[in-house]
Parts: structure tokens; C-alpha cells; sequence
């Protein structure tokens, strides 16, 4: 994978599957959801429609700092709504820009106005060291000889 793999080629290697909830469960559930598939985020859809995203940062720092209890507060009363989503044909240096620039850690993909998957800094991260593994062998097999000029 290159710098200009695509979320696409991401999805294919991780798959599409995401977690998600809706707005009027509460925030204990989502966490034991999370805590279940030992995810970050779940993605909050309701009437089958992208409406926000909710993930560990969110609790932290408007359950757990705030002294509220997770049983009590529905998820669609925290979650991040403002969503910033990316294409399958976005790149990962796209990706990687996004979640840099916006603090991010997970991004919902959309294709068509459907859910497609999810990216997560992970994904990115991983891509990105596939990219260096590749291009330290092709530069040693080069040194060495290995590869015509």
C-alpha cells in the first residue's frame, strides 16, 4: 500500500462491517457495546440515516469529567453530529490530514449516502508502515543488486 492507497483498498483488507446504535440508547449500552467488540466509537444511525458518532473521548469528557452516570444520558444527547465523513476513493494521506488537522481518531466512510465502513488512525497508521516496509525492501533489494536498473 502507497501513500495513494484509497479507503477503498483500507476497507477491503479490514472489511465494512461497523457497529451502531441509536440516539435513545443510553450511553451505558453503547460503551458495553464498545467494550464487547473492543472498539472505540459506534456510529449513531437512526431511521437508517448517519446522524453521529459517538466514542470513548466523547464519555470521557461529557460523562465521567462532568460526574454524570452513563445509565442516565442517551447517546444522541452526546454524540458528535457535525460529522466530517471521507469517499472510498478518498487516499489515505487525505484521511491522514483530516484526522490530523480535525483531531479525529475514526472516520465514518459514505458512498451514495450509505454507510460504506469506518476508518479509524489505526487503518491509517497501518497502511502507512505497509508502505515503508515495501519501499525499505524494493531500496535493499536495489543496494543489493537484486533489481535490474
Amino acid at each position: 500500500m502507497t501513500a495513494t492507497t484509497t479507503v477503498r483498498q483500507i476497507l477491503e483488507q479490514k472489511g465494512t462491517g461497523v457497529h451502531s446504535v441509536e440516539p435513545g440508547l443510553s450511553v451505558f449500552e453503547a460503551l458495553s457495546i464498545m467494550a464487547k467488540f473492543d472498539i472505540g466509537a459506534v456510529l449513531v444511525v437512526e431511521n437508517n440515516r448517519l446522524a453521529g458518532i459517538f466514542t470513548e473521548r466523547d464519555y470521557a469528557r461529557k460523562i465521567a469529567l462532568k460526574g454524570l452516570s452513563s445509565k442516565d444520558v442517551k447517546v444522541g444527547d452526546l454524540m458528535t453530529a457535525n460529522l466530517c465523513t471521507v469517499t472510498p476513493s478518498q487516499t489515505v494521506d487525505d484521511v491522514m490530514n483530516l484526522m490530523t488537522e480535525n483531531r479525529f481518531r475514526h472516520l465514518p466512510v459514505v458512498e451514495h449516502g450509505k454507510i460504506a465502513g469506518i476508518v479509524t488512525i489505526g487503518d491509517v497508521v497501518k497502511s502507512i508502515i505497509v508502505h515503508q516496509e515495501e519501499t525499505i525492501s524494493h531500496l535493499s533489494n536495489y543496494i543489493a543488486g537484486d533489481i535490474a536498473t
